[in-house]
């Protein structure tokens, strides 16, 4: 997993499909899911923390501006 899709298709595979037409909003909605996905053990150890930090960094891109 490298990108914000591949995030999105993880969810996908959950049938969890996010988009409010704000990235930050969607990045930050996008990690609570991937926290409760993980804490449920649907995803592993690895799959959550990448996608931790693939949505932590759009979130710092999206405030940079």
């Amino acid at each position: 997993m490298k990108t914000f899709y591949d995030v999105q298709q993880l969810l996908k595979k959950y049938g969890t499909f996010i988009y409010t037409k704000d990235r930050s909003v969607d990045a930050q909605m996008m990690e609570d899911e991937i926290r409760e996905l993980y804490e449920l053990g649907m995803v592993d150890k690895q799959s959550f923390q990448e996608a931790l930090l693939i949505l932590k960094k759009e979130q710092r891109e999206h405030q940079k501006g």
